[in-house]
């Protein structure tokens, strides 16, 4: 059974189309990258597949169940969101922040447990915010209170990870760690990964395939190798962009000489 199913999916906001009759099937190990300029609703798109607003039309199957059909705590229970901006939520430290994760898992009027505690203690380490566990969280630097969101849905444990903008705030070693971290996630333990990124090249590096939103609904999804192209990138950015080929695999970088011609 896939752990996703979108069924022609008709999403739109403000009168403007995100997809359009958009279909696919996400199995386990998939860890798909999300790709789109500014404003071509990436975010709308995962908080859609995320339950929190209605489709126009189409279906979307968690595990087989019609995700409109499921109970928030089932869920909570199996899919994770990384919100693009975390609200702070009332006075806590890193530690009781990160176990907010684990409330879906816990029975009504039941505290936490030793395991709950360190799970959460897993995920702080794992994001570089171990040793800070009594601090107030509203005493952390940006990046550090992104990466403890990050630490958050880790504690929550979900079968399907929905990233908005996961390397966000973060610098290039926490950038590189954690999204290997969730394609290990993926590739190891047959957990499904959805991130939107803005770095075409940790799309490249971390994801096996790719979602393209170019606007006015119209989308193309597919191994991250014969769809990630300077073709497929320079229309979806609007902007002349060129393979750089070394040792290492390929990178794309803006075509500075076919930059200067359309100037």
């Amino acid at each position: 059974m896939n752990e996703l199913e979108i069924h022609a999916l008709t999403v739109s906001i403000a009168g403007k189309y995100v997809c359009r009759e958009l279909s696919l099937a996400l199995h386990a190990g998939t860890c798909l990258g999300l790709l789109g300029g500014n404003g071509a609703g990436k975010t709308t798109l995962l908080h859609t597949l995320a339950g929190l607003r209605a489709p126009d039309s189409g279906e979307i199957l968690l595990h087989g169940a019609p995700l409109a059909a499921l109970p928030r705590r089932r869920i909570a229970q199996q899919l994770g969101l990384l919100m693009q901006q975390q609200e702070d939520s009332l006075p806590a430290s890193v530690l009781e922040t990160a176990l907010i994760g684990r409330h879906p898992h816990i029975e009504f009027w039941r505290w936490e447990s030793h395991a709950d505690v360190n799970i959460a203690r897993r995920a702080l380490k794992m994001v570089g915010l171990d040793g800070l566990e009594q601090r107030m969280q509203t005493q952390l630097s940006g990046g550090e209170r992104r990466r403890l969101a990050i630490a958050t849905v880790l504690t929550q444990d979900p079968h399907l990870f929905l990233l908005d903008e996961p390397a966000h705030q973060l610098d290039l070693h926490h950038q590189l760690a954690l999204l290997r971290h969730f394609a290990a996630l993926a590739r190891e333990q047959g957990r499904v990964i959805i991130m939107s990124l803005h770095d075409v090249n940790l799309a490249a590096r971390f994801c096996n395939r790719v979602l393209m939103l170019f606007g006015a609904g119209e989308t193309l999804c597919g191994d991250s190798t014969e769809t990630l192209t300077a073709g497929n990138l320079s229309r979806l950015y609007q902007t002349p962009v060129a393979p750089l080929h070394w040792a290492g695999g390929t990178v794309f970088v803006p075509d500075q000489a076919r930059e200067a011609d359309r100037t």
